[in-house]
């Protein structure tokens, strides 16, 4: 089988693609899989890191604040409409699957008219606006959340598939996964980031936390500012004359996740789909911490359905104070009970291996 896969710009739309590639490839070793993305996006580097091809059209994303610049979008999506015909034409598949980002729509639309066969993938519990406009081109919409559905229009389309995540999620546990991070496998390890460029409000707070911590016997602090933020937060522990002990461990970012998450007896970070998704995979508790900047509030919603489910407790990011998380944090971790509760219906929120699903549904 032939597959041509696109998503991209951020990594919770390239990643369940590369998951969603990764199924293929295992089933049909035979088949040929090519993503096609934009050089600005993550996509240029996270598919070859995967070991994939990928070919690029120029197009970009709608402006909610410039109309003028969405004159120039529109010209170069007709542009990027009829580069995704000539990669289709040439590589002839069999089907298109597109995760999101404004560069699946030039890709799927140019597949369906010629009639191959597509389908979308949503992450989010509220769907994002290209994946709505594909909605009526496509065979199949995989929901990563059944709360997804309710921004569709068409429920005849629908499968509940959960969001792909990676295998490597399904094979770690607890165990292993400190023995492999070289961590004391009985200490309460605290695992907080937000996101590959990080969250500065998450990052003030647990500056915070990290010095309440530092130093305690039993503890493990694992925190995660972001590339952007890493510096400036190490900037922030020396001029509060912190002095990190060896149970704090400051990353500039995290690229196997797969080990950390099992790793962890208390998650805080922000709700992206994919990030919710694998917290619920692993069984974490967690405090989520939603983006108040994202279209549509969707990390809100995506952290409601773990929070709803007494996975998660959700904090909107402006009702966090430094004090507040700190207090939280001390609460859960005084109350295993709760924290094995809450981690046993965060992995109740987990379906199966999404990608067995979208596979079975996809297949010849």
């Amino acid at each position: 089988m032939r597959v041509m896969m696109t998503g991209g710009g951020t990594g919770g739309h390239i990643y369940p693609a590369i998951a969603i590639a990764d199924k293929i490839r295992k089933e049909d070793p035979a088949g040929s899989i090519l993503f096609v993305g934009t050089k600005r996006g993550k996509e240029s580097e996270l598919v070859p890191q995967s070991g994939y091809p990928i070919e690029f059209i120029h197009v970009r994303g709608f402006s909610r604040k410039n109309m003028l610049q969405n004159v120039k979008v529109l010209l170069e999506y007709n542009v990027a409409v009829r580069e995704a015909g000539k990669i289709i034409d040439r590589f002839q598949p069999d089907v298109v699957i597109g995760t999101g980002g404004y560069v699946s729509a030039p890709l799927i639309r140019a597949a369906a008219k010629r009639g191959i066969r597509t389908f979308i993938q949503e992450q989010n519990a509220i769907p994002g606006l290209t994946n709505k406009l594909l909605e009526k081109d496509v065979e199949k919409v995989f929901l990563g959340f059944r709360e997804g559905a309710a921004g569709f229009k068409n429920p005849g389309k629908h499968i509940y598939s959960g969001n792909p995540v990676r295998s490597a999620f399904y094979r770690s546990d607890q165990a292993s996964s400190r023995a492999f991070l070289n961590m004391d496998p009985d200490a309460f390890v605290l695992l907080a980031f937000g996101g590959s460029q990080g969250a500065g409000r998450i990052n003030k707070a647990m500056v915070d936390v990290v010095e309440h911590f530092n130093g305690a016997p039993g503890v493990i602090v694992v925190f995660v500012p972001g590339k952007y933020y890493f510096l400036p937060v190490l900037t922030e522990i020396l001029e509060k004359e912190i002095q990190l002990e060896d149970n704090i461990k400051i990353l500039e970012y995290i690229d196997d996740m797969e080990h950390y998450l099992p790793a962890a007896d208390l998650v805080i970070s922000r709700s992206g789909a994919l990030t919710v998704s694998e917290i619920a995979v692993s069984g974490k508790p967690a405090i989520l911490i939603p983006s108040p900047i994202v279209t549509g509030d969707h990390q809100l919603f995506n952290a409601n359905v773990l929070g709803k489910r007494g996975g998660a407790v959700v904090i909107e990011e402006k009702n966090l104070t430094d004090a507040g998380l700190l207090l939280e944090i001390e609460e859960l971790m005084s109350d295993k009970k709760r924290l094995e509760e809450m981690g046993q219906r965060s992995r109740d929120a987990a379906t199966g291996d999404a990608t067995e699903i979208i596979w079975e549904t996809i297949k010849p």
